[in-house]
Order: C-alpha cells, then sequence, then structure tokens
C-alpha cells in the first residue's frame, strides 16, 4: 500500500501522466486539473479524449521522450507502460515521485469520506454507470471515474463537490488492492486475466484481500448468488449486504417478468418491499447489477424513489450493449464483451429483440486469454446464426506462435455453429453490407477496435 498523499502537494506542483489518452488516465488528469494543479502527458495520437484534456488546459505530447517529464513534480504511469519507455526510465532518475496509475486513483479516493470502488470480474462499468445514474439523480453530486463513457457526464469523469467518490476497482496485477475504498461492491469472480493470475484460487483471493481493505471502516455490497463471491468473504467478519435473485438475500430481487425484452421486478429489503423496476438494458445480469445498485444507494440513505428514477434513465455505458443503429432494415448493437461469460450474457440478452437472425463479429481479446479459455469460448456462440471470427486484438501481448483465430473458428463450427474467419476488417464490413437483411440483429462485439466495423457501416 503506497504513502503518498496528494494533500501533501504545493497548490503549484507538475503532475505529469505516461499515456494520458487512456480512459482511467485522462480521468485521474482531469480530476487534477479541476483542483487546480499543472497537469501534462503523453501518448502515441491524439483522440477526443486528449482534445478535450488539451481544451482543460493539459499540456499533450504526441510522442514518448524523456523530455516530456521536465519539471514535473509527480509522474503517473499506466501499467501498459514498460521499463524501456524513455519518460519512465528518467522518471526512475529524476527524483520526482513515481506512481502507478492505480496507486495515484488510491491517493484520490483517500480525499473522500465515503470512497466506493465497483469490483467483479464482469459489469464494472455498467454497475458503476447505473449507480452514476441513481446518486446524480439523489442530488448527491459525487465525483466518478469510469472505465467507459457516460451520456450524463458527458464523458469518463465527472467532478462532484460532495463528501461522495465512485470508481471502478479491476483486479488486474492486484491494481484495486492501492485503494481505499469504505464501500467494496463485489459483482461476481471469474476466470480472468490468466497471464497474471495463476487460476481460480489465487484471484478469489485477490478479491478477498480487497474487500478487506473496508475493515473497520465500511461495508462489502456482495453477488450472493455467486459461489466464488461467497468463498472470497468466507471467515472475513466484515459488514457485507448480500444481494440476489432468491429471497434469501438482504437485498432481492422478485417477481421477475420482461417487458419488450427489459427486465420488470421487484426489490425487496428483506421481507420489505422497496420499490419496483422498469430496466432500460436488457439480460438478467443487469437485475444483479440493479440490486447492488440499490444496496449502496440505501446504505448510503438515499430517497428511494429518486434512486429508481435514476435507474430506469439508464440506457448504458457506452459500448455495453450499445444500440448503434441500422444497416438493410437490421439493428446494430455493439459490446465490450470480451470473456465467454460476458458474451453468454450479452447473446441471451439480445435474443428478445432479434426478429430474424442473430449475427456476431467477435474480435478475440489477447492471445493469453484466448488460449486459457479457449473451450470455453468454443461454447459461448451457440445462440448465434450467422459468426464471423476476426483476428485477435494482441494489446500488450505478441503472437505466441500457437494461438489462432482461424483454429478457433474451425472448433467451434463443430458445434454444429455457422462460423467463418474473416481477417480484415474491411471484408466483413463488405460482407454484411450485402448479406444482412431486415429483422436481423448484429453485435459487434470485443474489447479491441471491432466497433469501427459498426461505425464504418452505418457511415452510409
Amino acid at each position: 500500500m503506497n504513502a503518498f498523499s496528494i494533500s501533501s502537494l504545493k497548490p503549484s506542483s507538475h503532475i505529469h501522466f505516461i499515456g494520458i489518452g487512456g480512459i482511467s488516465m485522462s480521468g485521474l488528469a482531469q480530476i487534477m486539473l479541476k483542483k487546480g494543479f499543472a497537469v501534462s502527458g503523453s501518448d502515441r495520437s491524439k483522440s477526443n479524449i486528449t482534445d478535450k484534456l488539451e481544451k482543460l488546459g493539459a499540456k499533450i505530447f504526441y510522442e514518448h521522450n524523456e523530455k516530456n517529464i521536465t519539471g514535473a513534480d509527480v509522474i503517473v504511469y499506466t501499467a501498459a507502460v514498460h521499463s524501456d519507455n524513455p519518460e519512465f526510465a528518467a522518471a526512475q532518475k529524476s527524483g520526482a515521485i513515481l506512481l502507478s496509475r492505480a496507486e495515484f486513483l488510491g491517493a484520490i479516493m483517500q480525499l473522500y469520506k465515503n470512497a466506493l470502488g465497483v469490483s467483479g470480474t464482469h459489469g464494472k462499468t455498467t454497475t458503476t454507470g447505473m449507480i452514476a445514474y441513481a446518486l446524480l439523480a439523489s442530488h448527491f453530486d459525487p465525483t466518478v471515474s469510469i472505465g467507459g463513457e457516460l451520456d450524463i457526464i458527458g464523458g469518463n469523469i465527472k467532478t462532484g463537490s460532495s463528501e461522495y467518490f465512485i470508481t471502478e476497482a479491476c483486479e488486474y496485477t492486484n491494481s484495486f488492492l492501492e485503494f481505499f475504498p469504505t464501500v467494496a461492491v463485489i459483482t461476481n469472480i471469474d476466470e480472468d486475466h490468466l497471464d497474471f493470475f495463476s487460476g481460480i484460487d489465487e484471484i478469489i483471493e485477490s478479491f478477498r484481500k480487497f474487500a478487506l481493505l473496508t475493515k473497520d471502516k465500511g461495508f462489502v455490497v456482495a453477488c450472493g448468488n455467486d459461489e466464488n463471491v461467497i468463498k472470497a468473504l468466507d471467515g472475513t467478519g466484515l459488514n457485507i449486504k448480500f444481494y440476489g435473485i432468491g429471497d434469501e438475500y438482504e437485498y432481492s430481487a422478485r417477481n421477475i417478468d420482461f417487458e419488450s425484452g427489459y427486465p420488470v421486478f421487484e426489490v425487496w429489503h428483506n421481507n420489505e418491499f422497496l420499490l419496483k423496476l422498469h430496466l432500460r438494458v436488457p439480460g438478467e445480469h443487469n437485475i444483479l447489477n440493479a440490486l447492488a445498485t440499490i444496496c449502496v444507494c440505501d446504505n448510503w440513505g438515499a430517497d428511494l424513489s429518486l434512486v429508481k428514477s435514476g435507474i430506469e434513465s439508464f440506457r448504458g455505458a457506452c459500448r455495453r450493449f450499445e444500440k448503434k443503429g441500422e444497416l438493410n432494415g437490421a439493428l446494430v448493437i455493439d459490446d465490450y464483451a470480451h470473456h465467454p461469460t460476458e458474451i453468454q450474457a450479452t447473446l441471451k440478452a439480445a435474443k428478445p429483440f432479434v426478429k430474424n437472425r442473430l449475427w456476431c463479429v467477435f474480435q478475440p481479446h489477447t492471445y493469453s486469454r484466448t488460449k486459457k479459455l479457449w473451450n470455453e469460448f468454443c461454447m459461448s456462440f451457440d445462440l448465434v446464426d450467422e459468426l464471423i471470427i476476426t483476428h485477435i486484438y494482441a494489446a500488450r501481448e505478441k503472437f505466441d506462435g500457437v494461438t489462432s483465430p482461424e483454429r478457433l473458428a474451425e472448433d467451434i463450427k463443430k458445434r454444429g455453429v455457422k462460423v467463418r474467419f474473416v481477417e480484415k476488417f474491411a471484408d466483413i464490413e463488405n460482407l454484411l453490407k450485402a448479406e444482412l437483411k431486415e429483422g436481423d440483429t448484429l453485435i459487434t462485439m470485443g474489447a479491441g477496435d471491432v466497433v469501427n466495423i459498426a461505425d464504418n457501416i452505418l457511415k452510409h
């Protein structure tokens, strides 16, 4: 746990972010700009995010050079930055304070009396977004840092004026163990990031340590339907508030129905009826996300009639079952799902909207995830009528010489799924424009740049 404190900085301090254009790093930079600090940063190329930062007063360099850190008192870097980065190498010699993104975010959390970290293998962004909508509707004016974009805050960050702070808490490289939450949400625990974790037992232990960060100062909001969450919290002695589908949980969803594909259900606190919700995001998984939201807001004393209004106005974060438009009368949806559990949940949620065929263009994300969850990926697309697998988005990795999307497509085909491998996006776009028909539903899916396909085919 780092001992750095933002309150120890002088008002004139200069903070430099290596990789400032990232969704999380840009949010931290915005918070520091709003607090009056001098902010600079570097990234590989311009984007809407960097343009916004420059308008707010940040100085941004579009190359990595050791001269960029000149005059910086604090230097923050992302997990994607390695020792051969010239700015990182220079920072180690400079005498400036050098912090990871997680360490710096943890320091920001310490500035707030009520700091919420939303964790879980799946659903972090959606649950964080839903909580943000609910608290904003309840006039709590929280500061929000989210790993996606929300219409209601015009991006991925909002700097509020209250004592409430909400952020996603990612387990990768145990980064969330640098945080200082007073409230920890755990939506679920699943096998992922197996390039870092040895397996599910180590992942469960990581979440256990995260939950323990709330000891003697707050509480844990946890999904009782998830066996791994139960294992992580067993014997901790923490103040735990379980939610789930089933009467046995403190916060439960009962009398569940679906109207036009969207969940409608009652929310109960023990044996007390609280409210009825009509969600505007599909899928059973969003019932659980809504329960987590109710639990947090209720225990923070929010007016539940206002919370209900906020939740029911939430239509998802960017790239989370995002309806992009129509092509040839076919509905085009984009989704961030890149893990087998997420894929299955998204496809199940899509089924009520499909009038004809369900199409999916899937871009695997990282060689390590694809290789280690190979069998699970093969079993994830049974609901799809037309599946296209494209090249693997490598992210931080290099080709391992073994894991190929062509072979993944072949193994999926053995399950009776109609699938083809198409490497180039341009070829996929031409295929879709020619073959999509009225009543079809298309989902472009993955954590890489597969969203460009949906954007390109809808330009015309």
